[in-house]
């Protein structure tokens, strides 16, 4: 054997006891680490995959009086990254944004300036289809969290009234947000296993349970809320009005069973949540509810015993002086009773019914009314109005407070105000939760008064009265209109308006008090007995029905309403001729 040979040979025995040196090495390191560092490294392990995560808690559900959701939380996901992790490739993040429906760059801007978080969203809220598009794509540092996103069944119908919760599951607006507290969810947190992906393969601990919030019933009615919204919107779309409220309420119980406005907005649509639409102008938004106050002026002249159903007064000759200023009527009615007063809606008469009356008294039936604060509903947002003191009036003031000017109400408070007729003289207390049992109220008005003045709403609805179109088959209805100048820079308008009615039915024992607002209507038809008065009709005549409440007058005469969109055959008749409040030295409104 050559010596070249040997130290082949030798080379490859020591290569060979090399190997056998490294490997026995290897696995005397394996077995220490086994059985001597063990606890140490699964705890390394661990440090490195191990993550608390926090469990959603399920927010309650918002549900009508019969149960029906109104508002519901569903399981979604949403996407986050941590960006220490994240993949520097900018093609896993076109990827991703691609997938996301987002901007190439978008990622990019996300994470600009984050570098050291551990956490940043990159799309709340995605539909399982894309959650399971994003796991496709296998990057690492991209997670997905499980979340819960608020529906709201009846979208813009109900808006108004329930609200929404932002994307944090947190109430921001209407009964959402006065619920919190009942509505909210308690998260929990647990510990897991993630794999390099990110993805839970094992849960470690339960750190603490979620607790999901408690569902609330209100006292909406969902069919009422229905028929209500789609009759204002009919009607504010007919007279291209700029806007319009309805409020009805249980007067047993003083529930509010449907408030809608115009506009509205989509509460699953975050794109239409602008101030604007979001308010609810049933409670924020005030106004000077004109010849709807009139009955209120005659029974404060009842309650004082003044005056009683048949005392008449002379309104000759369809106008007053009254400190420098005129107060017109309609036309000349003459020597007319209360009743009369009423249904003809008389300024003059009204405003000589105030002038026999003391101040303090009549600022104080005012008052007990509810007029100038609030309801007390508990919504938030409601405003008080405004009721001024007596002690700052003067002749003119108390006169043109009696028919509807000088005051300002919201739809809910006038609401309110005509639900004292309809319980004989005691003020509900309004709910906007479901009342089975509601407790005693306080009388603020005469059982007698209250019933007197009811009678003589009863001929505002009568053939020459100003709210005949106001009138349900089959029930007796107790109204008034109400057509009032808007204020605008430089004193009121001569060609803006407010429609109004407000009204109670079954007369003979009342159920429902409506209240409907029309803001601005710009047709030809103005007139609260021509724009807001088929609205009340077409609400009250569905409400009745849908909660059987039996008809208490069939010989009424009145034509048939149905339910639709349109309210064209509710507004044929004749228009008035144009008469109201005058800059300088005339003051009144357009009476109907």
């Amino acid at each position: 054997m050559s010596v070249s040979e040997r130290g082949l040979r030798l080379r490859q025995r020591l290569v060979c006891w090399g190997f056998v040196a490294v490997a026995a090495g290897l696995g005397w390191r394996a077995l220490d680490l086994h059985l001597s560092h063990q606890a140490f490294l699964r705890d390394q392990a661990q440090a490195r995959h191990l993550r608390t995560v926090e469990i959603a808690a399920h927010r309650g559900r918002v549900l009508d009086r019969n149960g029906e959701v109104l508002a519901v939380s569903t399981p979604v996901e949403s996407v986050w990254v941590n960006p220490s992790e994240l993949d520097p490739d900018p093609r896993g993040r076109a990827r991703l944004a691609e997938v996301l429906g987002l901007e190439p760059g978008r990622i990019a801007q996300l994470l600009d300036g984050r570098a050291e978080r551990e956490f940043v969203y990159v799309r709340r809220h995605i539909e399982p289809e894309l959650a399971a598009r994003v796991r496709e794509l296998e990057l690492a540092g991209v997670y997905l969290q499980s979340e819960y996103r608020r529906y709201y069944p009846l979208g813009e119908v109900a808006a108004h009234v329930v609200g929404f919760a932002d994307i944090d599951h947190r109430g921001r607006e209407g009964l959402e947000f006065a619920l919190e507290e009942s509505l909210r969810g308690i998260p929990g947190s647990k510990r897991v296993i993630r794999d390099r992906l990110g993805r839970a393969v094992d849960d470690v601990e339960l750190i603490r349970a979620p607790h999901p919030g408690g569902d609330v019933t209100i006292s909406i009615d969902s069919r009422l809320q229905y028929v209500a919204y789609r009759a204002l919107l009919a009607g504010v779309t007919h007279h291209r009005a700029r806007g319009g409220s309805v409020v009805v309420l249980d007067v047993r119980t003083g529930e509010v069973l449907a408030m809608v406005n115009q506009p509205s907005y989509n509460p699953n649509n975050r794109t239409e949540r602008v101030s604007a639409r979001m308010r609810n102008r049933a409670i924020t938004d005030l106004f000077e509810p004109g010849s709807t106050i009139k009955p209120f002026t005659i029974a404060a002249g009842l309650e004082t015993g003044l005056f009683v159903p048949t005392s008449t007064i002379d309104t000759r000759p369809g106008r007053m002086r009254v400190g420098g200023h005129t107060i017109v009527d309609h036309r000349n009615y003459g020597v007319i009773d209360l009743g009369t007063l009423l249904k003809k809606s008389s300024n003059v008469g009204a405003g000589k019914v105030a002038l026999a009356i003391e101040a303090r008294d009549l600022w104080q039936a005012f008052a007990r009314l509810g007029f100038g604060q609030t309801t007390a509903s508990g919504f938030p947002g409601e405003s008080n109005g405004v009721l001024g003191h007596f002690n700052d009036w003067n002749e003119l003031e108390r006169v043109t407070l009696s028919f509807g000017y000088g005051l300002s109400v919201t739809t809910l408070q006038l609401a309110q105000a005509y639900a004292v007729l309809a319980t004989g003289g005691l003020l509900p207390r309004v709910s906007f939760a479901r009342v089975d049992r509601p407790e005693p109220w306080v009388r603020v008005m005469s059982a007698r008064s209250a019933a007197e003045v009811s009678r003589m709403l009863e001929s505002v609805l009568d053939q020459g009265g100003t709210g005949s179109r106001a009138r349900v088959a089959g029930y007796r209805v107790a109204g008034k209109t109400g057509t009032t100048r808007k204020v605008m820079p430089g004193g009121y308008s001569d060609a803006h308006y407010r429609a109004l009615f407000a009204g109670f039915a079954p007369a003979s024992a009342p159920r429902l008090a409506m209240v409907v607002m029309i803001d601005e209507p710009s047709t030809d038809h103005y007139y609260g007995g021509e724009v807001a008065a088929p609205v009340f009709a077409e609400v009250m005549s569905a409400a009745l029905r849908i909660l059987g409440v039996a008809p208490d007058d069939e010989t009424v005469a009145t034509r048939r309403i149905a339910l639709g969109p349109a309210l064209e055959s509710l507004l044929a008749g004749d228009v008035p001729a144009r008469r109201g409040i005058g800059r300088g030295d005339r003051i009144g409104e357009a009476v109907q």
